[in-house]
């Protein structure tokens, strides 16, 4: 039965009557054109982003439950007439959403324009010329040229391919790159699997380059039909998760702490709307909901620090993940070496310096297509070899299963498979020894296989990695290179190369080691240079483990011995994401540095990936942050921004539920004996505007030295005890305050309410200065703007009740012997607080240490 045409996908079907006529493909799109179908067809993304205006964005924050029910109170505040009430509600409200907004927006664009420097990006061809765009610009008709380490941007149709390799097991499943080429296919290759004219968005290309005709952008692409189900969320991390239970405790105590104030103002027959809003801006003072911004604009603030220090942040919450990182995987190559690699010496299977070798390594490297890696780059400068005889008829590109890569090639007179790949991998292929250009006729034998083993061996123990050469003469009709003829091979002999271990990298090793991360070398490398490098760099070895050992070992025998080995090496990208997912199963959180075609699985499964911007596209891609230099001495910087990020934003949480909450236990309890309100609705939310003022600029504060030392994770258990020995001080200073009031001033209702709201927030404010440091307080100073914020505030507070806006709030001048006796207090309250800050400390790391 004839298959429907109209059914066709449309790689066998008619060119879609939006794409460019053939005489086109060589100068692609217009830019004025190109703008056309952008807007046609909107941005290459899976999902429309449509970004919101500033006003709509501003207006979400109001969808905030506490800020909804405020506003409404106010509102019937209005309407019974306390105009004054709904004016002071409003105005203090808008002023908190306000101040959020404003902090996060200019946090998150900043943030973005880093993102934006290192993105993904296309070449396609603009009226003749390669021109480089973003992804998202990329257009049904456009004409893009794809090379080895690209991702496809988008679905399209090749035009034009030299040994074009792409790995599809994204879409297909596929473990092994596939061959694209252009031209019709028959009607029944109707499965994605069977489209060998062409690529898909999302795929990635491992060897050669082309050229091809976008037809699918966006959603309409093969990824983005199934995106829904590719585009699962990453698992929390540990930040996320603390973040979630630390969300969770405060809003139980919340509940709980206003459910007890309603149920009190109801026995006690106060009246209900104030009962209520008082209820409603007591859980309002307690929730922090500075905390969002806090994080947000730390977080950016770190992003801008580490990309003055050269590291760009694709994932914000990465830095959290990056100062908590305890274990470090990184490649050999361009972190503790070098990655200058120079030829030294190439010599036959006897050791004898032998140009054969040099000339057939040449060939291989020159005609290979694939990404030229560094010991390829290494071949060709370090002699010119005449290729003008020679002609490439096919490739068998390089795969890490393989570990080798083959040339086809003809002169005319003869047809050559010349292979070069990892030596232990070719000796097995190979059946015969070569002498003068010759193949012996004798087999290879054990002996001579052994004493060709040792041979690259000690040169392995040099410090040299190894490649070995190898070849074998075809039929002249021989018409295509596949992986069956890389057999029966004749081994010419090695290839040496030298990569010096870096000057700068024993120093970063140090400082990472003291930072308490330990460094596990992940390479495909043999173990013997990796040993030799290790001995440069005066790295102990604790442990090895090869690729071989890795297969044989199941997921807990892996997780047990990758805890001690610090040397994995000749492991191929699924052994490699294998030891990554073993050290995250024993509670390490993981980062991995890596920039290649292989290293994207491990990039995704590490906690934080770290890649750097001469990667590849696909390593660029998956990583969360990008390294404008390979030094681990940047990634060492990066560690303590991270710490340092971490430590602020713990600052703001340390103070939300010790002082704070304190504060509002406080004024839970003296509802109890109080025949009126502690304090009214609108002096608890001023209270929390200028509270939340102060701490604005917490984000800038520096972090003590022995905040940085090691790795953290946010810890809920010692988070509720610090709030459980801080908050009962401040409640008992508060309870003083009241017998202060009642008993020496004998206050009525206004001058309780005001006396205490100024001792609440001199308090509160306050004892920043003592949490803020593990230490001594008189010995760490404060960020300017945060002592010069927190003072302001304190000043104001005191001096608010004497101003003409004071009657507004129901706040009395109070007598001067009350600001004498407050001082008084404030003096022993802070004394207080770091006596027991000190004695917390001391007991929280007694118990790590038990």
């Amino acid at each position: 039965m004839p298959v429907d045409s109209k059914q066709l996908p449309w790689w066998l079907g008619a060119e879609a009557a939006d794409a460019p006529e053939s005489a086109t493909d060589a100068t692609g799109l217009s830019g004025e054109e190109a703008r056309s179908r952008l807007e046609r067809f909107g941005p290459n993304r899976l999902r429309e982003q449509h970004d919101r205006s500033l006003v709509l964005q501003f207006l979400a924050r109001f969808k905030n439950p506490l800020v909804l029910i405020l506003l409404v109170a106010s509102a019937v505040s209005a309407f019974t007439g306390e105009l004054t009430n709904f004016l002071i509600i409003s105005t203090i409200v808008l002023l908190s959403v306000t101040l959020d907004f404003v902090q996060e927006y200019r946090a998150n664009a900043a943030a973005d324009k880093l993102r934006e420097s290192v993105s993904v990006r296309a070449t396609v061809l603009c009226e003749g010329l390669p021109t480089q765009i973003a992804v998202a610009q990329v257009v049904p008709g456009d004409i893009a040229l794809l090379a080895a380490g690209d991702l496809i941007p988008a679905d399209g149709r090749v035009l034009e391919a030299s040994d074009f390799f792409v790995k599809q097991a994204l879409l297909t499943g596929e473990s092994y790159p596939v061959e694209k080429h252009p031209g019709a296919l028959p009607e029944t290759a109707t499965d994605l699997q069977e489209a060998s004219n062409a690529v898909f968005m999302g795929t990635s290309v491992i060897s050669g380059s082309a050229r091809i005709r976008v037809v699918k952008t966006g959603a309409a692409t093969a990824v983005g039909a199934i995106a829904d189900s590719l585009s699962r969320p990453s698992p929390p991390t540990s930040f996320d998760l603390g973040m979630r239970r630390f969300g969770l405790l405060i809003m139980r105590m919340t509940v709980l702490m206003v459910m007890f104030v309603l149920l009190v103002s109801l026995f006690s027959h106060k009246p209900w709307l104030e009962s209520f809003l008082f209820a409603v801006a007591l859980a309002v003072g307690l929730t922090p909901e500075l905390l969002p911004m806090v994080v947000s604009v730390t977080l950016a603030r770190g992003a801008l620090r580490m990309a003055k220090q050269q590291m760009i942040v694709k994932r914000l919450a990465a830095i959290q993940d990056l100062g908590a990182m305890d274990v470090l995987c990184t490649d050999k190559t361009g972190t503790l070496t070098e990655a200058r690699i120079r030829m030294e010496r190439h010599v036959d299977a006897q050791g004898v310096s032998s140009e054969r070798v040099l000339e057939l390594a040449f060939l291989n490297s020159f005609f290979e297509s694939g990404l030229k890696n560094p010991l390829d780059e290494a071949i060709l400068n370090h002699s010119g070899i005449d290729t003008g005889g020679w002609k490439k008829i096919d490739e068998v590109p390089f795969d890490f299963e393989r570990r080798c890569v083959s040339v086809l090639l003809d002169n005319g007179q003869m047809r050559w498979l010349i292979v070069k790949g990892a030596p232990d991998e070719i000796l097995g292929l190979c059946t015969h020894l070569e002498a003068d250009g010759v193949a012996l006729e004798a087999p290879l034998d054990e002996a001579a296989r052994e004493a060709a083993r040792e041979r690259y061996r000690a040169l392995e123990q040099e410090g040299f990695r190894v490649l070995a050469i190898a070849w074998r003469q075809v039929a002249q009709d021989h018409p295509h290179a596949v992986v069956s003829d890389e057999s029966e091979l004749v081994l010419a002999g090695f290839a040496a190369f030298l990569d010096p271990p870096k000057e700068s990298a024993a120093s970063a090793l140090d400082a990472l080691k003291n930072a308490g991360i330990a460094i596990k070398i992940v390479t495909g490398d043999s173990d013997l240079v990796t040993r030799h490098v290790c001995t440069e760099l005066k790295i102990p070895v604790t442990g090895l483990l090869t690729g071989k050992e890795i297969a044989l070992l199941d997921d807990h025998a892996l997780a047990a011995r990758a805890e001690a080995v610090n040397l994995f090496c000749r492991v191929n990208p699924a052994e490699k994401n294998r030891v990554i997912l073993a050290l995250k199963a024993r509670g390490h959180v993981v980062g991995y540095l890596g920039d290649g075609i292989n290293d994207a699985p491990s990039l995704h499964s590490a906690d934080v990936g770290l890649s750097v911007d001469s990667a590849v596209d696909v390593a660029k891609e998956a990583a969360d942050m990008i390294l404008l230099k390979p030094d681990l001495h940047l990634l060492h910087a990066g560690v303590l921004e991270g710490r340092r990020t971490f430590g602020n934003i713990m600052k703001y949480i340390l103070m939300g539920t010790s002082s704070n909450f304190g504060n509002m236990f406080s004024m839970a309890g003296a509802s109890l004996f109080l025949p009126f309100l502690p304090m009214l609705p609108t002096q608890i939310l001023l209270n929390n505007i200028l509270y939340d003022i102060s701490e604005v600029p917490i984000p800038l504060d520096e972090v003590d030295a022995e905040d940085i030392l090691r790795p953290r994770a946010l810890d809920l258990d010692f988070i509720r005890n610090f709030m459980f020995v801080i908050g009962p001080i401040s409640s008992l200073f508060d309870f003083l305050t009241f017998y202060v009031m009642l008993s020496v001033l004998q206050a009525d209702e206004k001058l309780f309410q005001t006396g205490w709201f100024v001792e609440s927030l001199c308090t509160q404010v306050l004892v920043i200065f003592i949490i803020r440091t593990r230490g001594n307080p008189l010995k760490s100073r404060a960020n300017p703007l945060l002592t010069a914020s927190s003072l302001l505030v304190v000043a104001a507070a005191a001096w608010l009740p004497f101003t003409a806006v004071g009657p507004h709030f129901g706040f009395v001048p109070p007598p001067a012997k009350f600001y004498l006796i407050l001082g008084a207090m404030v003096l022993v309250y802070l004394g207080a607080v770091e006596f027991a800050k000190q004695r917390f400390y001391r007991w929280a790391a007694h118990r790590l240490k038990g």
